[in-house]
């Protein structure tokens, strides 16, 4: 495992996060073009359904440099005619000598890209740096897997730690601004957001009237039924309180407040949690009035996909 090539790998993850947002219901996904010396020549990423994958877009930045080179790509390169020709034959045909690949691809049709890759004489590595590839690539393989969107809920909490319905209108609702562009689709205490083309022109996701009623099952069937491959969940939504309840909520993100030092809730408090029980804490980050929580969920499925 080459330096620049780890390097190529990290610089591929970091730009087919641009891609979050609007590529759905395909992967975000990056590619780093290194010539024959193990210099960056070109990179690209995929930027929406329709439009050049991110080995097209790399080995158009890099031109003739591309041949005797290596290919560093997040995702195994697809090998069917759909609305784009297959990146494996756009790679062979670049007389790429390598290609490093970090997740394979679950949806891959008859052989997958990797096997014809090297089927042509093209040396082939998987698995190249996969957990970190997984920090962007997760939620879309989970998504596929569980056959439903990825669904991530942010909240304020009360000082015990459960969602409080007074105070989710601060910092939460800040976060869902910032983060609104990493999701297909977003819908707080106002109601819908739908989907709607951003920076990069993503294709709107709608829901029906109504859909949002039922039980869980029902709701989040709707929710996949748009293509959105993820929802982002803010506040606390009465409509929705079923979905957390029913375990289908695969990561939060809690605003929980800072308390005294020392500090006694009563007596005749409820149960003091930090996040809701069946979460795992993956992230913790001081801010000036609270602390930032980020829970992943702990069942085997979400467990396999996600780092």
């Amino acid at each position: 495992m080459n330096s620049y090539e780890v390097a190529a790998m990290r610089r591929a993850i970091a730009i087919s996060a641009q891609g979050l947002g609007s590529t759905s219901p395909n992967p975000p996904v990056g590619c780093v073009i290194l010539d024959s010396d193990g210099r960056t020549v070109g990179e690209g990423y995929h930027v929406r359904k329709g439009e050049s994958h991110a080995e097209v877009n790399a080995l158009t930045a890099a031109g003739k440099r591309a041949e005797g080179g290596t290919a560093v790509v997040t995702l195994e390169p697809c090998n069917h005619y759909g609305r784009t020709p297959p990146c494996r034959e756009a790679l062979i045909n670049a007389s790429v000598a390598k290609v490093l690949i970090a997740v394979m691809d679950p949806t891959s049709r008859d052989e997958g890209g990797a096997k014809l890759l090297q089927e042509a004489g093209v040396e082939v590595e998987q698995g190249f740096l996969e957990d970190e590839a997984l920090l962007v690539l997760g939620p879309w393989r989970a998504s596929l897997k569980g056959d439903r969107p990825f669904i991530t809920w942010i909240y304020e909490a009360s000082p015990g730690g459960n969602p409080n319905p007074h105070l989710t209108q601060g910092v939460a609702l800040e976060e869902k601004s910032a983060l609104r562009g990493s999701y297909d689709l977003v819908i707080d205490q106002a109601g819908i957001e739908e989907g709607r083309p951003g920076s990069h022109g993503n294709d709107v996701f709608r829901l029906p009237c109504g859909s949002l009623s039922g039980n869980a099952t029902e709701m989040v069937r709707a929710l996949g039924d748009t293509g959105a491959r993820s929802v982002l969940l803010s506040g606390v939504i009465d409509e929705l309180s079923s979905i957390a309840s029913a375990g289908m909520v695969d990561q939060v993100i809690v605003y929980l407040p800072k308390t005294p030092h020392s500090w006694s809730p009563g007596t005749d408090s409820a149960q003091i949690v930090a996040v809701p029980d069946g979460y795992r804490l993956t992230e913790v980050t001081r801010l000036a009035a609270h602390v930032r929580l980020v829970g992943r969920r702990t069942d085997e499925m979400r467990g396999r996909d996600l780092p």
